[in-house]
């Protein structure tokens, strides 16, 4: 079995649970693959030899399993790491919220039994994938696995986004941007601007205007099935698009398509666990 490891390298406190995980895993005579930017930064805090076979970049790799260390940033990260791979991502949280994470890090012994042992669940969430109207894809990885922003340049007056969906378009939202999120993603920024929170498998995207001009601007639920132009004009010469933070700097004018990428993020959680327990646990529903 291979398992592959990605982390936020902001983890002085929980190099000695990590460094366990690592000989914890070792022992179960695991092939252990990790991310040159978090063994730097372990190599660099602990001393000898720490358990890993393999430690590579950005190119492309087999793992039976992924392990997130961090908070839904890192997640995020891991998940674009991970690409159209179908290895499942289980993520220990060691951030704030980790809406994304099955386990925080005081539970990362039972994460790596339950992982061993297959006594998990996996979940299959949709990507949005972003081109430009010929087809050509706008970054690297043009794909988001919470959201989809288009968003002023700085400094720059507000933005109008003309926007058909399908075939049919509904208005041009003029404000200081337009979130386009997947399910996953309606707790994050989405949530921030007044989105509203759906179950993450529901086969949807939203779409919610940042700042709006108009009050009667509102935040919008649309089928996945839908491939969504956006074109994009403002008083600045530049706009800016964000795919899960990663940001491109388009010309005023240029038109994006937003569509269903070709493949799925699959992420591990406990057996029986569902979104509603997420919720009463991370926003304290109930409490």
């Amino acid at each position: 079995m291979t398992i592959a490891i990605y982390g936020s390298r902001r983890q002085s406190e929980y190099l000695t649970r990590i460094v366990r995980m690592l000989f914890q895993l070792h022992e179960h005579g695991i092939n252990i693959i990790m991310h040159s930017k978090l063994y730097r930064h372990l190599k660099s805090e602990v001393p000898g030899v720490l358990p890993v076979d393999s430690v590579i970049g950005d190119e492309p790799f087999e793992a039976d399993a992924a392990i997130s260390l961090g908070g839904d940033g890192t997640f995020l990260r891991t998940a674009r790491w991970i690409g159209p791979c179908p290895t499942p991502i289980v993520g220990v949280n060691t951030g704030h919220l980790g809406y994304l994470a099955a386990y925080n890090i005081n539970e990362i012994e039972e994460m790596v039994e339950q992982l061993l042992e297959g006594d998990f669940d996996v979940c299959h969430r949709t990507l949005l994938s972003v081109t430009d109207k010929d087809g050509k894809p706008l970054d690297s990885y043009p794909y988001a696995l919470n959201e989809v922003a288009i968003l002023k340049a700085e400094d720059a007056s507000m933005i109008n986004c003309n926007m058909t969906i399908g075939s049919a378009s509904p208005a041009c939202y003029q404000a200081d941007g337009v979130i386009i999120s997947t399910p996953t993603g309606s707790t994050g920024y989405n949530l921030s601007v007044g989105g509203p929170i759906v179950e993450p498998t529901a086969n949807v995207w939203i779409i919610s205007p940042i700042a709006a001009h108009s009050l009667t601007m509102r935040p919008l639920v649309v089928g996945d099935n839908n491939v969504i132009s956006i074109e994009t004009t403002c008083r600045a010469q530049f706009y800016r698009v964000s795919l899960d933070g990663n940001s491109v700097t388009l010309p005023a004018g240029q038109t994006i398509i937003i569509a269903k990428a070709p493949f799925e993020t699959l992420i591990i959680q406990r057996k029986g666990h569902s979104f509603i327990d997420t919720l009463r646990n991370k926003l304290k529903w109930g409490v």
